[in-house]
């Protein structure tokens, strides 16, 4: 049991479980903001196009049985928009790690031994 915990503190002790519990939390403030991007900004502009903000209400009857499609439409809207709003989030931080593209390199000149090559060669065409 004592090899139990000691390993127990190792675990807690290393980065990774700091670096999940920051990610959990992050996590949630992200999911914070694109709940409030989906219900207040992009559903108010589905509710100035459609009609309708909220689709939760909507049904159909089957046999006499009332099929409730509305909080489907309704969450499978909201998927699509965080899916893109991670999407450009994701986007927006591979251009932000992307190193900068390589400056151009001057072409290199002669090697040493190319350069001794041609003195050679000048030094007998003189003579």
């Amino acid at each position: 049991m004592k090899g139990f915990f000691k390993e127990f503190k190792q675990f807690i002790a290393t980065g990774n479980m700091l670096e999940l519990a920051i990610a959990v939390i992050l996590g949630g403030a992200v999911k914070a903001v694109i709940d409030s991007f989906t219900k207040d900004v992009v559903m108010q502009l589905v509710a100035a196009v459609g009609g309708k903000q909220d689709f939760s209400k909507l049904t159909f009857t089957l046999n006499e049985a009332q099929i409730g499609y509305g909080n489907v439409l309704t969450q499978a809207l909201n998927l699509v928009i965080v899916g893109f709003v991670l999407f450009m989030i994701i986007k927006a931080y591979n251009r932000m790690k992307r190193t900068p593209e390589a400056v151009p390199q001057a072409p290199a000149g002669p090697t040493e031994i190319e350069l001794l090559a041609e003195i050679r060669d000048a030094l007998k065409s003189r003579g």
